[in-house]
Protein backbone atom coordinates (compact mmCIF):
# COMPACT_ATOMS: atom_id res chain seq x y z
CA UNK A 1 0.00 0.00 0.00
CA UNK A 2 2.75 2.42 0.89
CA UNK A 3 4.56 1.85 -2.40
CA UNK A 4 1.41 2.59 -4.38
CA UNK A 5 0.47 5.70 -2.37
CA UNK A 6 0.80 9.01 -4.23
CA UNK A 7 3.51 11.42 -3.10
CA UNK A 8 2.57 14.51 -1.06
CA UNK A 9 3.37 16.94 -3.89
CA UNK A 10 1.15 15.01 -6.28
CA UNK A 11 -1.66 14.83 -3.71
CA UNK A 12 -1.71 18.63 -3.51
CA UNK A 13 -1.02 19.52 -7.14
CA UNK A 14 -3.18 17.04 -9.08
CA UNK A 15 -6.50 18.30 -7.61
CA UNK A 16 -5.45 21.90 -8.25
CA UNK A 17 -4.62 21.16 -11.89
CA UNK A 18 -7.80 19.08 -12.27
CA UNK A 19 -9.97 21.91 -10.92
CA UNK A 20 -8.11 24.43 -13.06
CA UNK A 21 -8.82 22.32 -16.15
CA UNK A 22 -12.51 22.06 -15.23
CA UNK A 23 -12.64 25.83 -14.83
CA UNK A 24 -10.98 26.57 -18.15
CA UNK A 25 -13.28 24.16 -19.98
CA UNK A 26 -15.99 26.28 -21.61
CA UNK A 27 -14.94 29.36 -19.63
CA UNK A 28 -16.69 31.87 -21.91
CA UNK A 29 -20.02 29.98 -21.74
CA UNK A 30 -20.57 30.72 -25.43
CA UNK A 31 -19.77 34.41 -24.89
CA UNK A 32 -22.54 34.95 -22.37
CA UNK A 33 -22.66 37.10 -19.22
CA UNK A 34 -25.67 37.00 -16.91
CA UNK A 35 -27.09 39.74 -14.70
CA UNK A 36 -25.08 39.00 -11.54
CA UNK A 37 -21.82 38.97 -13.46
CA UNK A 38 -22.95 42.10 -15.32
CA UNK A 39 -22.96 43.91 -11.98
CA UNK A 40 -19.32 42.94 -11.45
CA UNK A 41 -18.43 43.90 -15.03
CA UNK A 42 -19.97 47.37 -15.00
CA UNK A 43 -18.70 48.29 -11.51
CA UNK A 44 -15.19 47.04 -12.32
CA UNK A 45 -15.08 49.51 -15.23
CA UNK A 46 -15.75 52.49 -12.95
CA UNK A 47 -13.02 54.54 -11.33
CA UNK A 48 -12.11 53.86 -7.72
CA UNK A 49 -13.81 57.08 -6.62
CA UNK A 50 -17.02 56.15 -8.48
CA UNK A 51 -16.96 52.68 -6.94
CA UNK A 52 -16.54 54.06 -3.42
CA UNK A 53 -19.40 56.49 -4.09
CA UNK A 54 -21.61 53.58 -5.15
CA UNK A 55 -20.70 51.42 -2.15
CA UNK A 56 -22.07 54.09 0.17
CA UNK A 57 -25.48 53.43 -1.37
CA UNK A 58 -25.52 49.84 -2.58
CA UNK A 59 -23.57 46.53 -2.69
CA UNK A 60 -21.09 47.40 0.05
CA UNK A 61 -20.89 43.67 0.90
CA UNK A 62 -19.03 43.14 -2.38
CA UNK A 63 -16.87 46.25 -2.16
CA UNK A 64 -13.51 44.52 -1.76
CA UNK A 65 -14.27 42.16 -4.63
CA UNK A 66 -15.29 45.03 -6.91
CA UNK A 67 -12.05 46.87 -6.17
CA UNK A 68 -10.07 43.71 -6.93
CA UNK A 69 -11.85 43.26 -10.25
CA UNK A 70 -11.37 46.95 -11.05
CA UNK A 71 -7.62 46.41 -10.77
CA UNK A 72 -7.73 43.32 -12.98
CA UNK A 73 -9.85 45.06 -15.62
CA UNK A 74 -7.41 47.95 -15.60
CA UNK A 75 -4.47 45.59 -16.11
CA UNK A 76 -5.92 43.15 -18.64
CA UNK A 77 -9.05 44.83 -19.99
CA UNK A 78 -12.66 43.68 -19.63
CA UNK A 79 -13.59 40.25 -20.92
CA UNK A 80 -15.17 36.98 -19.84
CA UNK A 81 -11.78 35.37 -19.17
CA UNK A 82 -10.63 38.17 -16.86
CA UNK A 83 -14.06 38.19 -15.22
CA UNK A 84 -14.01 34.49 -14.35
CA UNK A 85 -10.36 33.44 -14.03
CA UNK A 86 -10.05 34.66 -10.41
CA UNK A 87 -12.81 32.22 -9.44
CA UNK A 88 -11.15 29.38 -11.35
CA UNK A 89 -7.79 29.97 -9.68
CA UNK A 90 -9.39 30.41 -6.26
CA UNK A 91 -11.28 27.12 -6.48
CA UNK A 92 -8.10 25.37 -7.60
CA UNK A 93 -6.46 26.68 -4.42
CA UNK A 94 -9.42 25.40 -2.40
CA UNK A 95 -9.08 21.95 -3.99
CA UNK A 96 -5.39 21.87 -3.10
CA UNK A 97 -6.26 22.77 0.50
CA UNK A 98 -8.82 19.95 0.70
CA UNK A 99 -6.22 17.53 -0.63
CA UNK A 100 -3.65 18.69 1.91
CA UNK A 101 -6.16 18.37 4.75
CA UNK A 102 -7.22 14.90 3.68
CA UNK A 103 -3.60 13.78 3.31
CA UNK A 104 -2.69 14.94 6.80
CA UNK A 105 -5.79 13.65 8.54
CA UNK A 106 -6.78 10.50 6.67
CA UNK A 107 -3.97 9.52 4.32
CA UNK A 108 -2.87 10.29 0.74
CA UNK A 109 -5.74 8.53 -1.05
CA UNK A 110 -8.31 10.40 1.04
CA UNK A 111 -6.56 13.68 0.26
CA UNK A 112 -6.31 13.00 -3.44
CA UNK A 113 -9.91 11.77 -3.63
CA UNK A 114 -11.31 14.73 -1.70
CA UNK A 115 -9.37 17.28 -3.73
CA UNK A 116 -10.54 15.77 -7.00
CA UNK A 117 -14.13 15.45 -5.77
CA UNK A 118 -14.46 19.14 -4.95
CA UNK A 119 -14.31 20.26 -8.57
CA UNK A 120 -17.00 17.77 -9.59
CA UNK A 121 -19.65 18.93 -7.11
CA UNK A 122 -22.47 20.55 -9.16
CA UNK A 123 -22.63 23.72 -7.05
CA UNK A 124 -18.87 24.12 -7.30
CA UNK A 125 -19.00 23.69 -11.08
CA UNK A 126 -21.58 26.49 -11.21
CA UNK A 127 -19.57 29.03 -9.20
CA UNK A 128 -16.23 27.82 -10.53
CA UNK A 129 -16.90 29.93 -13.63
CA UNK A 130 -18.74 32.80 -11.99
CA UNK A 131 -17.60 36.41 -11.95
CA UNK A 132 -18.59 36.78 -8.29
CA UNK A 133 -16.65 36.43 -5.01
CA UNK A 134 -17.91 33.07 -3.75
CA UNK A 135 -15.03 30.94 -5.06
CA UNK A 136 -12.56 33.38 -3.49
CA UNK A 137 -14.33 32.93 -0.16
CA UNK A 138 -13.99 29.16 -0.56
CA UNK A 139 -10.25 29.53 -1.12
CA UNK A 140 -9.99 31.60 2.04
CA UNK A 141 -11.93 28.95 3.97
CA UNK A 142 -9.58 26.26 2.71
CA UNK A 143 -6.46 28.22 3.66
CA UNK A 144 -7.76 29.17 7.11
CA UNK A 145 -8.81 25.57 7.86
CA UNK A 146 -5.41 24.29 6.75
CA UNK A 147 -3.74 26.86 9.02
CA UNK A 148 -5.94 25.78 11.93
CA UNK A 149 -5.00 22.13 11.46
CA UNK A 150 -1.33 23.11 11.33
CA UNK A 151 -1.73 24.94 14.63
CA UNK A 152 -3.65 22.09 16.24
CA UNK A 153 -0.89 19.73 15.17
CA UNK A 154 1.50 21.82 17.22
CA UNK A 155 3.57 22.82 14.20
CA UNK A 156 2.48 26.45 14.04
CA UNK A 157 3.95 29.65 15.39
CA UNK A 158 2.64 33.10 16.18
CA UNK A 159 2.82 34.04 12.51
CA UNK A 160 0.41 31.20 11.71
CA UNK A 161 -2.15 32.63 14.13
CA UNK A 162 -1.77 36.04 12.49
CA UNK A 163 -2.20 34.45 9.07
CA UNK A 164 -5.24 32.54 10.30
CA UNK A 165 -6.97 35.64 11.64
CA UNK A 166 -6.05 37.64 8.54
CA UNK A 167 -7.40 34.98 6.18
CA UNK A 168 -10.69 34.72 8.06
CA UNK A 169 -11.00 38.52 8.06
CA UNK A 170 -10.28 38.69 4.33
CA UNK A 171 -12.96 36.10 3.64
CA UNK A 172 -15.39 38.07 5.81
CA UNK A 173 -14.69 41.23 3.84
CA UNK A 174 -15.49 39.35 0.64
CA UNK A 175 -18.72 37.98 2.15
CA UNK A 176 -19.37 38.48 5.84
CA UNK A 177 -21.48 35.32 6.04
CA UNK A 178 -18.20 33.44 5.67
CA UNK A 179 -17.58 34.29 9.33
CA UNK A 180 -19.68 31.21 10.03
CA UNK A 181 -16.42 29.34 9.56
CA UNK A 182 -15.46 30.52 13.05
CA UNK A 183 -18.15 28.52 14.89
CA UNK A 184 -17.29 25.58 12.61
CA UNK A 185 -13.67 25.80 13.71
CA UNK A 186 -14.79 26.19 17.32
CA UNK A 187 -16.66 22.89 17.06
CA UNK A 188 -13.42 21.30 15.79
CA UNK A 189 -11.54 22.65 18.80
CA UNK A 190 -14.19 21.33 21.18
CA UNK A 191 -14.39 17.99 19.37
CA UNK A 192 -10.63 17.42 19.68
CA UNK A 193 -10.42 18.92 23.19
CA UNK A 194 -7.72 21.34 22.21
CA UNK A 195 -5.60 22.72 25.05
CA UNK A 196 -6.37 25.93 26.88
CA UNK A 197 -3.48 27.83 25.33
CA UNK A 198 -4.63 26.83 21.87
CA UNK A 199 -8.18 27.85 22.70
CA UNK A 200 -7.07 31.25 23.97
CA UNK A 201 -4.98 31.93 20.88
CA UNK A 202 -7.83 30.86 18.64
CA UNK A 203 -10.28 33.10 20.50
CA UNK A 204 -7.92 36.08 20.11
CA UNK A 205 -7.49 35.47 16.37
CA UNK A 206 -11.22 34.93 15.86
CA UNK A 207 -12.10 38.08 17.81
CA UNK A 208 -9.62 40.13 15.79
CA UNK A 209 -11.05 38.82 12.50
CA UNK A 210 -14.65 39.45 13.55
CA UNK A 211 -13.76 42.96 14.75
CA UNK A 212 -12.28 43.78 11.35
CA UNK A 213 -15.46 42.67 9.58
CA UNK A 214 -17.96 44.12 12.08
CA UNK A 215 -18.11 47.62 10.50
CA UNK A 216 -19.00 46.03 7.15
CA UNK A 217 -21.70 43.91 8.80
CA UNK A 218 -23.25 46.90 10.53
CA UNK A 219 -23.10 49.19 7.49
CA UNK A 220 -24.50 46.53 5.16
CA UNK A 221 -27.61 46.26 7.33
CA UNK A 222 -28.66 49.66 5.99
CA UNK A 223 -28.64 48.12 2.49
CA UNK A 224 -30.63 45.02 3.43
CA UNK A 225 -33.33 45.93 0.91
CA UNK A 226 -31.00 44.47 -1.73
CA UNK A 227 -31.81 40.96 -0.52
CA UNK A 228 -35.54 41.57 -0.05
CA UNK A 229 -36.21 39.48 -3.16
CA UNK A 230 -34.96 36.28 -1.46
CA UNK A 231 -38.02 34.13 -0.65
CA UNK A 232 -38.78 32.99 2.90
CA UNK A 233 -37.43 29.63 3.99
CA UNK A 234 -39.67 26.67 3.16
CA UNK A 235 -39.41 22.98 3.92
CA UNK A 236 -38.49 22.01 0.38
CA UNK A 237 -35.46 24.33 0.56
CA UNK A 238 -34.06 22.09 3.30
CA UNK A 239 -33.91 19.02 1.06
CA UNK A 240 -30.57 20.02 -0.47
CA UNK A 241 -28.79 20.69 2.85
CA UNK A 242 -30.26 17.49 4.30
CA UNK A 243 -28.80 15.44 1.43
CA UNK A 244 -25.41 17.11 1.82
CA UNK A 245 -25.38 16.45 5.57
CA UNK A 246 -26.38 12.82 5.01
CA UNK A 247 -23.52 12.29 2.55
CA UNK A 248 -21.09 14.06 4.86
CA UNK A 249 -22.28 12.07 7.86
CA UNK A 250 -21.76 8.80 5.99
CA UNK A 251 -18.21 9.85 5.15
CA UNK A 252 -17.57 10.81 8.77
CA UNK A 253 -18.67 7.35 9.94
CA UNK A 254 -15.99 5.80 7.73
CA UNK A 255 -13.27 7.99 9.20
CA UNK A 256 -10.66 6.32 11.36
CA UNK A 257 -8.13 8.69 12.98
CA UNK A 258 -4.62 7.75 11.97
CA UNK A 259 -2.66 6.05 14.72
CA UNK A 260 0.24 8.41 14.07
CA UNK A 261 -2.02 11.44 13.76
CA UNK A 262 -1.36 14.61 15.70
CA UNK A 263 -2.95 15.50 19.01
CA UNK A 264 -4.96 18.69 19.39
CA UNK A 265 -3.71 19.80 22.78
CA UNK A 266 -1.14 22.23 21.46
CA UNK A 267 1.83 20.10 22.63
CA UNK A 268 4.58 18.61 20.54
CA UNK A 269 5.74 15.03 20.74
CA UNK A 270 8.61 16.09 23.06
CA UNK A 271 6.15 17.49 25.60
CA UNK A 272 6.87 21.16 24.85
CA UNK A 273 4.28 23.60 23.56
CA UNK A 274 4.12 24.42 19.87
CA UNK A 275 5.99 27.68 20.49
CA UNK A 276 8.84 25.83 22.22
CA UNK A 277 8.09 27.02 25.76
CA UNK A 278 8.04 24.63 28.72
CA UNK A 279 4.57 23.38 29.69
CA UNK A 280 2.86 24.78 32.78
CA UNK A 281 -0.24 22.67 32.35
CA UNK A 282 -0.36 19.60 34.62
CA UNK A 283 0.58 16.41 32.82
CA UNK A 284 -2.65 14.77 33.91
CA UNK A 285 -4.66 17.25 31.82
CA UNK A 286 -2.88 16.57 28.56
CA UNK A 287 -4.09 13.06 27.68
CA UNK A 288 -7.66 14.35 27.50
CA UNK A 289 -6.91 15.73 24.03
CA UNK A 290 -8.16 13.66 21.13
CA UNK A 291 -6.38 13.08 17.88
CA UNK A 292 -7.32 15.22 14.96
CA UNK A 293 -9.40 13.48 12.31
CA UNK A 294 -10.98 14.33 8.99
CA UNK A 295 -14.41 13.98 10.58
CA UNK A 296 -13.52 16.48 13.33
CA UNK A 297 -12.56 19.03 10.68
CA UNK A 298 -14.82 18.21 7.74
CA UNK A 299 -18.17 17.59 9.42
CA UNK A 300 -18.30 20.93 11.31
CA UNK A 301 -17.06 22.74 8.20
CA UNK A 302 -19.98 21.25 6.27
CA UNK A 303 -22.72 21.29 8.87
CA UNK A 304 -22.25 24.50 10.87
CA UNK A 305 -22.49 26.98 7.95
CA UNK A 306 -25.44 25.10 6.42
CA UNK A 307 -27.36 25.00 9.69
CA UNK A 308 -26.27 28.54 10.54
CA UNK A 309 -27.70 29.86 7.28
CA UNK A 310 -30.96 28.04 7.99
CA UNK A 311 -31.09 29.69 11.41
CA UNK A 312 -30.39 33.17 9.99
CA UNK A 313 -33.04 32.64 7.33
CA UNK A 314 -35.65 32.15 10.04
CA UNK A 315 -34.92 35.73 11.11
CA UNK A 316 -34.46 37.25 7.64
CA UNK A 317 -34.72 35.33 4.35
CA UNK A 318 -31.12 34.71 3.25
CA UNK A 319 -31.18 31.10 2.13
CA UNK A 320 -28.98 30.97 -1.00
CA UNK A 321 -26.50 28.12 -1.39
CA UNK A 322 -23.80 30.44 -2.71
CA UNK A 323 -23.54 32.18 0.65
CA UNK A 324 -22.16 28.98 2.19
CA UNK A 325 -20.43 27.54 -0.87
CA UNK A 326 -17.28 27.23 1.24
CA UNK A 327 -18.99 24.56 3.37
CA UNK A 328 -18.66 22.14 0.45
CA UNK A 329 -14.95 21.89 1.24
CA UNK A 330 -16.04 19.89 4.27
CA UNK A 331 -18.21 17.66 2.09
CA UNK A 332 -15.34 17.06 -0.35
CA UNK A 333 -13.02 16.19 2.54
CA UNK A 334 -15.49 13.60 3.85
CA UNK A 335 -16.01 12.17 0.36
CA UNK A 336 -12.25 11.78 0.24
CA UNK A 337 -12.42 9.84 3.51
CA UNK A 338 -14.89 7.42 1.93
CA UNK A 339 -12.62 6.97 -1.10
CA UNK A 340 -9.62 6.42 1.16
CA UNK A 341 -11.55 3.79 3.12
CA UNK A 342 -12.44 2.03 -0.13
CA UNK A 343 -8.79 1.99 -1.22
CA UNK A 344 -7.74 0.53 2.14
CA UNK A 345 -10.44 -2.14 1.97
CA UNK A 346 -9.31 -3.22 -1.49
CA UNK A 347 -5.64 -3.07 -0.48
CA UNK A 348 -6.20 -5.59 2.32
CA UNK A 349 -7.50 -8.16 -0.16
CA UNK A 350 -5.87 -7.24 -3.47
CA UNK A 351 -2.98 -4.81 -2.94
CA UNK A 352 -2.21 -4.48 -6.64
CA UNK A 353 -5.75 -3.35 -7.39
CA UNK A 354 -5.76 -0.61 -4.75
CA UNK A 355 -4.27 2.16 -6.96
CA UNK A 356 -7.09 1.64 -9.46
CA UNK A 357 -9.89 2.38 -7.01
CA UNK A 358 -9.66 6.17 -7.29
CA UNK A 359 -9.42 6.24 -11.14
CA UNK A 360 -12.46 3.97 -11.39
CA UNK A 361 -14.45 6.05 -8.90
CA UNK A 362 -13.52 9.25 -10.73
CA UNK A 363 -14.43 7.78 -14.12
CA UNK A 364 -17.86 6.74 -12.84
CA UNK A 365 -18.39 10.15 -11.19
CA UNK A 366 -17.36 12.06 -14.31
CA UNK A 367 -19.68 9.97 -16.49
CA UNK A 368 -22.59 10.38 -14.07
CA UNK A 369 -22.09 14.13 -13.68
CA UNK A 370 -21.25 14.89 -17.31
CA UNK A 371 -24.79 16.10 -18.14
CA UNK A 372 -24.60 18.45 -15.14
CA UNK A 373 -21.16 19.66 -16.18
CA UNK A 374 -22.34 20.41 -19.72
CA UNK A 375 -25.43 22.17 -18.42
CA UNK A 376 -23.41 24.43 -16.11
CA UNK A 377 -21.32 25.56 -19.09
CA UNK A 378 -24.34 26.49 -21.18
CA UNK A 379 -25.85 30.00 -21.27
CA UNK A 380 -29.16 28.33 -20.36
CA UNK A 381 -27.74 27.56 -16.90
CA UNK A 382 -28.20 31.24 -16.02
CA UNK A 383 -31.42 33.19 -16.00
CA UNK A 384 -30.35 35.53 -18.81
CA UNK A 385 -27.52 36.86 -20.98
CA UNK A 386 -26.81 40.57 -21.33
CA UNK A 387 -24.40 40.18 -24.26
CA UNK A 388 -26.97 38.52 -26.53
CA UNK A 389 -29.40 41.39 -25.91
CA UNK A 390 -26.63 43.88 -26.72
CA UNK A 391 -26.00 42.08 -30.00
CA UNK A 392 -29.69 42.38 -30.91
CA UNK A 393 -29.63 46.11 -30.13
CA UNK A 394 -26.63 46.58 -32.41
CA UNK A 395 -28.46 44.81 -35.22
CA UNK A 396 -31.91 46.40 -34.81
CA UNK A 397 -31.16 50.05 -33.98
CA UNK A 398 -31.43 52.93 -36.44
CA UNK A 399 -30.22 56.55 -36.26
CA UNK A 400 -32.48 58.66 -34.05
CA UNK A 401 -33.89 55.73 -32.06
CA UNK A 402 -34.46 55.85 -28.32
CA UNK A 403 -34.06 53.05 -25.80
CA UNK A 404 -36.01 52.04 -22.69
CA UNK A 405 -35.41 49.42 -20.02
CA UNK A 406 -38.12 47.55 -18.08
CA UNK A 407 -37.23 47.11 -15.30
CA UNK A 408 -34.51 49.72 -14.95
CA UNK A 409 -32.08 47.00 -13.83
CA UNK A 410 -32.00 45.74 -17.43
CA UNK A 411 -29.88 48.82 -18.15
CA UNK A 412 -26.98 46.51 -17.31
CA UNK A 413 -27.06 45.53 -21.00
CA UNK A 414 -25.97 49.04 -21.98
CA UNK A 415 -23.50 49.36 -19.12
CA UNK A 416 -21.69 46.15 -20.10
CA UNK A 417 -21.77 46.85 -23.87
CA UNK A 418 -21.91 50.65 -24.31
CA UNK A 419 -20.68 50.43 -27.91
CA UNK A 420 -23.82 48.54 -28.93
CA UNK A 421 -25.95 51.47 -27.74
CA UNK A 422 -23.97 54.21 -29.48
CA UNK A 423 -26.37 56.72 -31.03
CA UNK A 424 -29.35 55.68 -28.87
CA UNK A 425 -30.94 58.06 -26.34
CA UNK A 426 -31.72 56.57 -22.94
CA UNK A 427 -34.83 58.72 -22.56
CA UNK A 428 -35.84 57.59 -19.05
CA UNK A 429 -32.45 58.19 -17.45
CA UNK A 430 -32.11 61.30 -15.28
CA UNK A 431 -28.74 60.61 -13.61
CA UNK A 432 -26.19 58.05 -14.75
CA UNK A 433 -25.18 55.15 -12.49
CA UNK A 434 -21.77 56.73 -11.95
CA UNK A 435 -23.22 60.12 -11.05
CA UNK A 436 -25.96 58.74 -8.80
CA UNK A 437 -23.75 56.14 -7.12
CA UNK A 438 -26.08 53.28 -8.03
CA UNK A 439 -26.00 50.15 -10.18
CA UNK A 440 -28.75 51.17 -12.61
CA UNK A 441 -28.89 54.98 -12.46
CA UNK A 442 -31.76 57.24 -11.43
CA UNK A 443 -34.74 57.61 -13.75
CA UNK A 444 -36.97 60.64 -14.29
CA UNK A 445 -40.49 61.07 -12.95
CA UNK A 446 -43.20 59.04 -14.72
CA UNK A 447 -44.73 62.14 -16.35
CA UNK A 448 -41.38 63.18 -17.81
CA UNK A 449 -40.74 59.67 -19.09
CA UNK A 450 -44.18 59.68 -20.72
CA UNK A 451 -43.51 63.00 -22.45
CA UNK A 452 -40.10 61.85 -23.66
CA UNK A 453 -41.58 58.64 -25.06
CA UNK A 454 -44.32 60.46 -26.97
CA UNK A 455 -41.68 62.63 -28.61
CA UNK A 456 -40.05 59.57 -30.22
CA UNK A 457 -40.80 57.86 -33.50
CA UNK A 458 -39.07 54.57 -32.64
CA UNK A 459 -38.22 53.07 -29.27
CA UNK A 460 -36.17 49.96 -28.56
CA UNK A 461 -37.27 48.19 -25.40
CA UNK A 462 -34.91 45.90 -23.48
CA UNK A 463 -36.73 43.69 -21.01
CA UNK A 464 -36.95 40.14 -19.73
CA UNK A 465 -38.21 37.25 -21.82
CA UNK A 466 -41.75 36.08 -20.96
CA UNK A 467 -40.54 33.10 -18.95
CA UNK A 468 -38.51 35.38 -16.70
CA UNK A 469 -40.44 38.66 -16.78
CA UNK A 470 -42.48 39.92 -13.83
CA UNK A 471 -45.40 42.35 -13.89
CA UNK A 472 -44.42 46.07 -13.71
CA UNK A 473 -43.67 46.75 -10.05
CA UNK A 474 -43.16 50.53 -9.94
CA UNK A 475 -45.06 53.56 -11.17
CA UNK A 476 -42.31 54.25 -13.70
CA UNK A 477 -42.50 50.75 -15.14
CA UNK A 478 -46.28 50.94 -15.38
CA UNK A 479 -46.05 54.33 -17.13
CA UNK A 480 -43.57 52.97 -19.68
CA UNK A 481 -45.70 49.91 -20.39
CA UNK A 482 -48.89 51.97 -20.68
CA UNK A 483 -47.44 54.44 -23.20
CA UNK A 484 -45.99 51.65 -25.33
CA UNK A 485 -49.24 49.73 -25.30
CA UNK A 486 -51.42 52.75 -26.09
CA UNK A 487 -49.35 54.88 -28.47
CA UNK A 488 -46.85 52.48 -30.08
CA UNK A 489 -46.97 49.21 -31.96
CA UNK A 490 -44.29 46.48 -32.03
CA UNK A 491 -42.64 46.02 -35.42
CA UNK A 492 -39.79 43.68 -34.47
CA UNK A 493 -39.21 41.35 -31.58
CA UNK A 494 -36.30 39.11 -30.64
CA UNK A 495 -36.05 36.83 -27.61
CA UNK A 496 -32.93 34.91 -26.65
CA UNK A 497 -31.30 33.64 -23.46
CA UNK A 498 -33.75 35.24 -21.06
CA UNK A 499 -33.72 38.73 -22.59
CA UNK A 500 -36.13 40.38 -25.03
CA UNK A 501 -35.55 43.28 -27.41
CA UNK A 502 -38.65 44.80 -29.04
CA UNK A 503 -38.77 47.65 -31.54
CA UNK A 504 -41.80 49.94 -31.20
CA UNK A 505 -42.99 52.52 -33.73
CA UNK A 506 -45.39 55.31 -32.86
CA UNK A 507 -48.91 54.72 -34.15
CA UNK A 508 -50.13 57.07 -36.87
CA UNK A 509 -52.31 59.83 -35.52
CA UNK A 510 -50.69 59.86 -32.08
CA UNK A 511 -50.14 63.50 -31.18
CA UNK A 512 -46.73 64.72 -30.09
CA UNK A 513 -46.60 66.39 -26.68
CA UNK A 514 -46.48 70.16 -26.74
CA UNK A 515 -44.17 70.30 -23.73
CA UNK A 516 -43.36 68.75 -20.40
Amino acid sequence: MRRSSPRPLLVRSIPALWTLALGLWGLSRQDSVWRDEAATWQVARRSTAETVHMLANVDVVHGLYYLLMHGLFDLFGPGTAVLRLPSVVAMAVAASCVAALGHRLAGPWAGLGGGLALGLLPAVQFYLQEGRPYALVAAGAGISTLLLVTLLEGRGRAVHWVAYGGTVALGGLLNWLSLMILPAHLVTLLWTRAGRDTGKRWAAAALAAATCVLPLVLFSRSQSAQVSWIPPLTWHMLIGPAILLAIGGAGALLDRPRADGPRADGFRADGFRADGTRPDQPRSDRPRARRLSAAAVGLPLLAVPQLGLVGLSLIQPLFLDRYVLFSLLGLALLIGVAIGAAVEAVARRRPRAAPWVLPVVMAVAVAALLPQALAKRSPASRVDDVLTAAGEIRRMKKPGDAVLFIPAARRDTRLVSPDAFAGLRDIALARSPEESGTLKGTEARPDRIRAAMLAQRRILLVTDAPGVARPPATERERAKSSVLRTHFRPVADQQARGRRVTVYERRTGTPRPSGD
